[in-house]
């Protein structure tokens, strides 16, 4: 990867983990683990890999994006905000009564946001949709769409997953945010689904497995998975839960934990050194 490109998307991958421990803690409530795990991955799709206009968030031929683990909203409310969506300062508003920016995302009220999600499960299924509506229309648009490693616990992901490869829809990548944790505590614990990469490669998907937090191994798998024909691309991500802030990472307790004032500082004062270290490198 070009070392400009590089550093432009862990400064993006920092302002999206800043945006999601300022509208988190704002709010005084939402999910920081599992947001801030997917900052890489969110960096690069907003970056490079998707055809996206800002100024024209419904532009007919664009790629689509679904969050499947919903509550996640935070780390794309913030993606979306870094690429010029809507002002991050909106991130402040977060999950306020009065706020478009609401605890799972509404397509209907913020920009850029193409399904409203948030029952788990359901978000790949309407990825899937999109996906062959790309495929019977001829506009060749792609469809991607992350999924928790907890949410591929419900039936649901599998019956999208046996459609998708049925009717061969290489339009479609979804990206397992594998942190290993979920509310309850580690997915082995809860109801393991493990093998995860055997599972989709045998409803006949094309596995891809990578650190879902190594910017090198995410632009590989994407561009790999656009080569990819007659078959869905699942891209495995292992990746850290809480990411970035020191005191967050790999702790199940933050998976819908908001930071009180004195950890706000903390993990903003970490995520601001990590960004001036980055430009003045």
């Amino acid at each position: 990867m070009d070392a400009s490109l590089k550093k432009q998307l862990q400064l993006d991958a920092v302002a999206i983990r800043k945006g999601v421990i300022e509208g988190t803690f704002n709010a005084k409530s939402g999910h920081p683990g599992g947001s801030l795990s997917i900052a890489e991955i969110l960096a690069y799709l907003y970056r490079v890999e998707m055809n996206i206009d800002p100024k024209n968030p419904r532009m007919e031929n664009r790629d689509r994006f679904v969050l499947s683990k919903g509550h996640a909203a935070p780390a794309l409310y913030a993606a979306l905000a870094n690429r010029g969506f809507f002002p991050m300062e909106d991130m402040k508003t977060l999950r306020k009564s009065d706020s478009y920016l609401q605890g799972h995302p509404n397509m209907n009220h913020v920009p850029g946001v193409d399904m409203s999600t948030g029952s788990l499960g359901q978000g790949v299924s309407a990825a899937v949709g999109m996906a062959l509506a790309s495929k019977f229309s001829g506009d060749a648009f792609r469809v991607y769409s992350v999924l928790g490693d907890g949410e591929i616990e419900e039936g649901q992901v599998w019956e999208a997953a046996m459609f998708a490869a049925a009717k061969k829809l290489d339009e479609l990548c979804i990206v397992v945010d594998n942190n290993n944790l979920q509310i309850d505590g580690t997915i082995e614990e809860v109801n393991s689904p493990y093998p995860i990469p055997e599972k989709f490669a045998a409803f006949g998907w094309h596995v891809i497995e990578i650190d879902g937090n190594d910017l090198d191994q995410v632009a590989a798998a994407f561009t790999k998975a656009k080569s990819v024909k007659g078959q869905p691309t699942a891209i495995i991500a292992k990746t850290i839960k809480g990411k970035g802030v020191s005191y967050m990472e790999n702790q199940v307790g933050w998976h819908g934990s908001a930071p009180n004032a004195e950890q706000y500082a903390v993990a903003m004062d970490e995520l601001n050194k990590a960004q001036a270290a980055l430009e003045e490198g």
